[in-house]
């Protein structure tokens, strides 16, 4: 039997269960129950690293070109203003989209429940690389204001620098990968997937105005993306890893409650309540049903034979 067979059966099994085992089942199966569990679990993570977890400090060395650029005061694209630009305008032009358009509360419901998703995804897993990784920034010498005397061709540690602000030493080793390219393509780059399943914008001869409005929000993101290089705040490969990560996020958050952007029903979600939604199960293929077709066939023509063959006897 098939995996997803397999796992469909499980799961069928599971909400037979009589009592709250059963219960708990079906109900699962009948609404996004455990995809906000998850999203809540993505968020308390999330909020966990931002309080307790230090990154990984890489030894450096004082005379290393790449990472003595200056620290800049004022950023280009703020904390603050990535999270307005890919988070809230994103969403409220889906609020405004629903408002205007009406097109059902399920289709709204699991619009925004996975642009969310793609949002806490992808900060929980920029975090667990930037920490993990520990790479320096562009401006870290900046940020360290080593100690006089340190040998600048020798690999020195955190430990010589005399930057009092805990939070911009610490950030001078989270530069992989960049944070804002990931969360400006992730919001941002939902929405552009959504514009373009909405508007069908792969159908064969689309207009261009459809393919232009559906690049906007691609192209408000890749200009976050570069004021990061803009800064000194981060390097192309930082950037480039980053906006790659935002952009699969999104786009398997996107296709977890939408089809494909080609096919021709892109602009509906799927329903929760179809048993072999498309992409998620095994479907029997043209050869399985070519032989399922001849064993009938030819198991009728049996039967005809031999009725035919015992009246023929009879006369």
């Amino acid at each position: 039997m098939p995996r997803n067979d397999l796992a469909a059966g499980s799961a069928i099994c599971f909400s037979n269960r009589p009592g709250f085992l059963g219960a708990l089942g079906r109900f699962c199966q009948r609404s996004y129950a455990a995809d906000y569990v998850a999203l809540i679990c993505l968020i308390v993570g999330w909020i966990w690293i931002q309080l307790f977890v230090n990154p990984f400090h890489r030894m450096f060395y004082l005379d290393n070109k790449s990472i003595q650029y200056p620290f800049a005061e004022v950023e280009r694209v703020p904390v603050l203003w990535s999270i307005i630009y890919a988070g809230v305008i994103p969403f409220l032009i889906l609020c405004t989209w629903a408002a205007m358009f009406r097109p059902g509360s399920h289709k709204v419901h699991v619009t925004i429940l996975g642009f969310f998703v793609a949002l806490m995804l992808t900060s929980f897993l920029t975090d667990v690389i930037k920490n993990a990784v520990g790479r320096p920034r562009p401006d870290l010498i900046s940020r360290c204001n080593p100690r006089k005397g340190t040998a600048e061709d020798a690999l020195v540690a955190w430990t010589v620098c005399t930057q009092t602000n805990i939070h911009v030493l610490q950030e001078g080793w989270r530069s992989f990968p960049s944070g804002h390219s990931s969360f400006s393509f992730s919001g941002l780059g939902y929405l552009s997937y959504f514009f373009s399943g909405q508007m069908h914008v792969f159908r064969p001869r689309t207009d261009l105005g459809r393919c232009l409005l559906a690049l906007c929000p691609f192209l408000l993101a890749l200009m976050i993306a570069i004021s990061r290089l803009d800064d000194y705040r981060h390097d192309v490969y930082d950037v480039t890893c980053g906006s790659i990560l935002g952009l699969i996020v999104a786009y398997f958050s996107y296709r977890r409650y939408y089809p494909p952007l080609r096919s021709p029903t892109c602009d509906i979600p799927y329903d929760k309540s179809d048993k072999t939604p498309d992409g998620f199960a095994k479907l029997p293929d043209d050869e399985e049903q070519q032989v399922q077709r001849q064993g009938e066939s030819s198991h009728s023509w049996d039967e005809e034979a031999y009725q035919l063959g015992g009246s023929t006897t009879a006369q």
